[in-house]
């Protein structure tokens, strides 16, 4: 006998996969959680096999569950690049494209970008997320991601890349701090100081624990805000340091009493890379998407 699923089946299993919850995967299914633990069980049994390990700090995925969601994430994937083909005939048909980056294109340069996309797309949503840049390209890679923005030039099956923009992290600090005078520094110069940082769940906060880390030491975090302004006003009031994308620190520098010092570490020069799956895995509407993002790239470019 064949086996039977639909497509909510399928949602169901990809939401409860990515919240790593089954109370969570099932408010995003729009289902009752015990109408989603019985689609779940009903699913294993006619599969024969479990797709889940429940334990009390929530679920995860089977070896058999993770065979399920990739494929369940092609289909899915699948349907909306159908909806994209079909759109200008089905009027009133929403997509949605799901949109990972890192910190700096999160917060200096996709908002422009989107803000002219959804305008000319009324009918398309848009998920964004943050993540590091290796966790955008693994998402992208696995379909989870149908565009990403990485400061990653290369890696996953499947993966195109383009450049996209260059940005420097750079050291914001008060006037009269003793590096302020300096025209560069090694980010472990820095490590004696309080720093003031974007929340924990920010990709730079990852990323700035990690370089203290591989020097061996910690990263003093004094108190973490919302937004770049508000890590500089707070290091204008002498509160510590920071470290935070050049085009933002410029910005603020314009009317708050800091100074930026360059960096001398490699990592602090981002080369930005659009990265998405191969051509005809998109949806149109993602595509057109990607578009505009090369086009921002070939406006910034220096004439």
């Amino acid at each position: 006998m064949a086996t039977r699923f639909d497509l909510t089946d399928m949602q169901l299993m990809v939401n409860v996969a990515g919240a790593q919850s089954l109370t969570k995967g099932a408010e995003r299914t729009f289902l009752s959680l015990p109408a989603a633990s019985n689609r779940v069980k009903s699913l294993e049994e006619a599969l024969g096999t479990d797709l889940l390990y429940r334990g009390s700090q929530g679920v995860t995925l089977t070896p058999s569950g993770e065979v399920f969601v990739k494929h369940a994430r092609t289909v899915l994937r699948q349907l909306e690049h159908l909806r994209g083909e079909i759109q200008e005939y089905a009027k009133g048909i929403k997509g949605r494209v799901r949109v990972y980056a890192n910190t700096t294109a999160m917060n200096e340069f996709i908002p422009a970008v989107l803000g002219r996309y959804l305008v000319s797309h009324p009918d398309v949503n848009v998920e964004l997320r943050e993540r590091l840049s290796y966790q955008v390209v693994k998402a992208v890679a696995d379909g989870v991601a149908d565009i990403g923005i990485t400061a990653q030039g290369s890696g996953g099956a499947g993966v195109r890349y383009l450049p996209y923009r260059t940005d420097r992290l750079v050291l914001v600090t008060y006037p009269d701090h003793p590096l302020a005078g300096q025209a560069a520094c090694a980010f472990e110069q820095t490590l004696d100081d309080d720093f003031i940082s974007l929340f924990e769940s920010s990709a730079i906060h990852s990323f700035l624990l990690k370089a203290a880390e591989d020097l061996g030491r910690i990263l003093k975090f004094r108190v973490e805000v919302g937004n770049f302004e508000a890590v500089c006003r707070l290091i204008a009031a002498r509160v510590g340091v920071g470290v935070i994308p050049q085009s933002a620190a410029l910005r603020y520098a314009q009317t708050l009493p800091i100074r930026l010092v360059a960096l001398t570490d490699e990592w602090s020069l981002r080369k930005l890379h659009i990265c998405w799956r191969e051509a005809g895995e998109l949806p149109v509407f993602a595509q057109e998407l990607v578009d505009l993002l090369v086009g921002d790239a070939q406006d910034s470019a220096p004439g």
